[in-house]
């Protein structure tokens, strides 16, 4: 079975939808499953750095000739179809929400994965263009795909009540995985230098993910300036406006730009992990902090339960003194932090990689 996947978060984004991609992608070719070669359509070849992540055995695809910005657009949601017929691919995976135009029509089954409807449930984070088209490209998603796969059950129930309810038997929940470096070992001589290249302190915690309103690390800012002076925080990712509302401080430290590569060490020396976010899909950093074997703090509102299960503390998303407080709950030498972390690490087992490639090379098959 030839199946044809979406790459171009895959070859774009850094974290994200892209992390996404590449994990479920290297985990269908760790499967071994020889009946299905995979296929991976991109508009362009995107990020050598981030293209190279994905193991032997798949193969890019991807417009011919050299297209313009506009072309390569109306190529991911039109054109791919020709070229999905003349490869054979039975199957195409929409892996960030979209499925291109006229698709059913042609036969080829469609599968994708909706990460989250922030767009429909708090449209006061988008331009209001953005949101019109978002909602137009999801419910256009909805008639062409064969099946929906949900990273949560909050997700599901997003679809169901913004959706139709009349979906409700092409959705499978399936949980995002995470890749296995997180969870490795990460040498000294590493750690030292991702340490000196970042001017790290010695004690942090850390936060990874867009720096914008929803992600409300604000929150964060202002619990940490109730903790012990020597633990400073550390926020990894795009930064947007948003960074103007955050307080000047010598222990809040944003960086931007950070390499894939030196995610894993930052991971391994931070003390805690912070999730405030207002609203997620998932939250797929909260996994790669308790693979790391990091105590996480979230936010309550969305489906952060969902991710960090039982063992992670929650606090509400405006309310600074219990942040402080389980973020000081997190910090080395505190009580339960130990036994916590090791729950943490059981509870995400049910994200690891085959397991959740299984799940969805059934669906394709």
């Amino acid at each position: 079975m030839i199946v044809g996947l979406d790459a171009k978060r895959i070859v774009r984004n850094g974290t994200g939808l892209g992390s996404y991609g590449r994990t479920l992608v290297n985990d269908l070719i760790r499967r071994g499953d020889s009946s299905l070669q995979l296929r991976l359509y991109a508009p362009d070849e995107g990020r050598s750095t981030l293209r190279s992540q994905i193991i032997e055995g798949a193969t890019f695809c991807y417009p011919s000739g050299r297209p313009s910005n506009l072309r390569k657009m109306w190529w991911r949601s039109h054109g791919v179809i020709s070229d999905l017929q003349h490869d054979g691919v039975e199957v195409y995976h929409g892996l960030s929400g979209e499925l291109p135009i006229g698709l059913r029509k042609t036969g080829i089954r469609g599968i994708v994965t909706i990460h989250d409807l922030i767009f429909l449930r708090h449209p006061e984070y988008y331009h209001w263009l953005d949101t019109k088209l978002y909602a137009w490209k999801f419910r256009q998603t909805l008639h062409e795909a064969d099946h929906i796969i949900a990273i949560s059950e909050r997700t599901r129930q997003d679809i169901l009540e913004l959706g139709g309810e009349q979906y409700d038997d092409r959705i499978s929940v399936i949980y995002q995985s995470f890749s296995p470096r997180f969870s490795a070992d990460v040498k000294s001589e590493r750690r030292q230098e991702v340490r000196q290249r970042y001017q790290l302190p010695q004690r942090y915690i850390l936060s990874v993910g867009t720096i914008e309103q929803r992600k409300n690390l604000l929150l964060a800012c202002e619990a940490v300036d109730l903790l012990p002076q020597e633990v400073h925080l550390v926020a990894v990712g795009r930064q947007t406006d948003y960074v103007r509302q955050l307080p000047q401080s010598e222990r809040i430290h944003l960086l931007s730009g950070v390499p894939d590569a030196d995610l894993a060490a930052l991971y391994a020396m931070a003390e805690a992990f912070v999730y405030p976010s207002r609203y997620e899909g998932f939250g797929i950093p909260i996994i790669e902090a308790i693979a790391a074997g990091l105590p996480v703090v979230a936010c309550t509102g969305s489906c952060l339960e969902e991710a960090g299960g039982p063992a992670t503390l929650y606090v509400a998303p405006d309310n600074v003194i219990d942040m402080a407080e389980a973020l000081k709950m997190s910090l080395r030498g505190a009580r339960g932090r130990e036994d916590r972390i090791c729950r943490s690490q059981e509870y995400i087992r049910r994200f690891q990689g085959t397991d959740v490639a299984g799940q969805v090379a059934d669906l394709y098959i």
